[in-house]
Formats: structure tokens, sequence, C-alpha cells
């Protein structure tokens, strides 16, 4: 296993950081490599925004639901869904861009802030930073919105945190790879027993890191899945001109 995979296969989220600042050359590299990260079209269509100053940090962290280590990180990444750029190199070929009012282009655009957050992670980590990514900042968008600066045609989609780790976390352990890949043709048939060892297993995981709180997987799906947990999402992505209806 080269170094690269060692990396992936021991990722962890960590949720605790030391004061120490992340360096402008580490930043710089990180920054460059979801810059090369691939998008679809190669429309480039995300921005990141990137926030070390503490007061704006301990806002975001307020807004995202009270996250405290988003003010302790000392660099936090909001990858951005940007058709506004798109919309201007739209422009100077004489078109008019509507990708941005289709489920498509915002599943498109969902999918390359994906690429972009998964090669920020392993660019961090390789550097031995720790991050954690976090989707709570979808819970007050536009105040998010009004915060960033961002313009119409954009919407902050997903944060990551980043910085040198304070107390480090074991593993997490993961469903069975079984429910995970399918080779030809998906395969749900084994998913029941799969989700009630696992349910087992995380609670054991508990346990072990003393976490009295921690639930099942399936009963804190329950939780969120049983509601839209970010509602605000639909109306302020429309406000912003994703209005996702064709």
């Amino acid at each position: 296993m080269n170094e690269t995979l060692r990396t992936q296969h021991s990722h962890r989220s960590i949720r605790s950081y030391k004061a120490d600042p992340v360096s402008d050359a580490m930043l710089d590299q990180i920054v460059a490599a979801a810059h090369r990260a691939p998008t679809s079209m190669n429309a480039q269509d995300i921005s990141l925004i990137v926030v070390r100053d503490a007061e704006k940090r301990a806002r975001i962290a307020e807004l995202a639901g009270g996250q405290a280590w988003v003010a302790q990180a000392p660099v936090f990444i909001v990858i951005a869904i940007d058709y506004h750029k798109t919309d201007l190199g739209v422009r100077k070929a004489g078109q008019a861009q509507i990708i941005h009012e289709s489920m498509e282009g915002f599943g498109v655009a969902a999918v390359d802030a994906g690429i972009a957050l998964g090669t920020l992670i392993t660019a961090a980590e390789s550097l031995g930073l720790g991050i954690v990514p976090i989707g709570g900042i979808r819970r007050n968008p536009q105040d998010m919105i009004d915060l960033l600066g961002l313009p119409p045609l954009t919407f902050p989609l997903v944060g990551l945190c980043i910085g040198h780790i304070g107390d480090d976390m074991p593993l997490k352990p993961r469903l069975d790879i079984k429910t995970f890949r399918h080779d030809e043709r998906y395969d749900a048939s084994g998913y029941a027993a799969a989700i009630d060892a696992y349910d087992a297993e995380i609670m054991d995981y508990w346990q072990k890191i003393g976490n009295k709180n921690g639930i099942s997987w399936s009963s804190n799906l329950g939780n969120f899945y049983k509601q839209v947990y970010f509602p605000q999402v639909k109306p302020v992505a429309t406000m912003q001109g994703l209005l996702n209806d064709k």
C-alpha cells in the first residue's frame, strides 16, 4: 500500500485542534490540489472561501448549530457552487445560461463540490493535519451567504475544518463493505443483517471512546432522516437563482 492509500485508509474526523496556525505554505498546497480537481465539462463551477479570521469562524460555528470545532480550527474552507463565474463565461460566448435552474445543474455542481472536498481532505491529511467536513453551513444558508458576500447564482454547500490535531480519534467502524461495493448488479440482500451487526459494533465503539450519549447508526439516521433537517436550503437556493425546476 502506498502513502496516499495509507492516508486515505486511516481517515478519521477530528474535532479537536491545537492553537498552532496552519502555515501559508501548507494551505497553499492544499488549495492548489483542489484547484486541479476535475469538474464536469471543465466548468470549474466551484469556488473556495478560505476563512482564517477568528471572529468570522466563531460566527460560522454559531450558524452551523454551535459546532465549537469550527471556531477552534485555524482554517475553515467553504466550498460553494459558483454559477456566477460560469455565467460570465456563457455570456461572453453570446449565450444565456440556464443550467443553474435545473436539477442536473445542482446535482453536477454538488458532485464537483464533493470531488473538491475529497481532494482537500486527502491533501490536508497527507500533511499530517486533521479535518472534519461541516454540512451544517446549510443550516442558515442566507446568513452564510451574507457573511461571505456570495453573489447570486452561488450557494455555500459544505465546509471543512483544517488544523493541527489536538485530541486524536480512533478509526470509526463502517458498515460491511458488501453494503458499499456491488459487483455488476446492485444487491441489497445482506443489508438487514449488516445493519444489525453495525448497530452493535458502533455501540461498542461509543463505549470504548467513552461517549455515553452515542446511539446506533439506524437510530441516528432515524433522528435526522425523518425530516428535512435543513429546510432553508431550497428556498434560499431558489432566491439565489438555483431554481432546480427543470
